[in-house]
């Protein structure tokens, strides 16, 4: 099993930043990929970036593209989004999410989902 935890949401004017953290604990040598979803108020989840566990991949949808940058410590077993400019439409719970396999934008490839951590973005 492995755990995630996400952390670093908050409320922000519209053009500020934030970072998301996400700490993954357990079995993580089972782990390949972790991504970054996020689901806004009467919508559908959606893929926001994912990373392979060693770095070398990644991938971005295209709304957050140039904006979000997702990054590793993998001595700290921990990922990030680093959020800039971020606008009103950005808002939403961000989850953490973790797969053995492949990630890339599906959801159904990741075994593991953290609780979410709320994104507010005022204007």
């Amino acid at each position: 099993q492995v755990q995630l935890v996400e952390s670093g949401g908050g409320l922000v004017q519209a053009g500020g930043s934030l970072r998301l953290s996400c700490a993954a604990s357990g079995s993580i040598f089972s782990i390949n990929a972790m991504g970054w979803f996020r689901q806004a108020p009467g919508k559908e989840r959606e893929f926001v970036a994912a990373i392979n566990w060693s770095g070398s991949t990644s991938t971005y949808a295209d709304s957050v593209k140039g904006r979000f940058t997702i990054s590793r410590d993998n001595a700290k077993n921990t990922r990030y989004l680093q959020m800039n400019s971020l606008k009103p439409e950005d808002t939403a719970v961000y989850y953490c999410a973790a797969g053995r396999g492949y990630g890339g934008s599906d959801e159904w490839r990741y075994n593991y989902w953290g609780q979410g951590t709320q994104v507010t973005v005022s204007s």
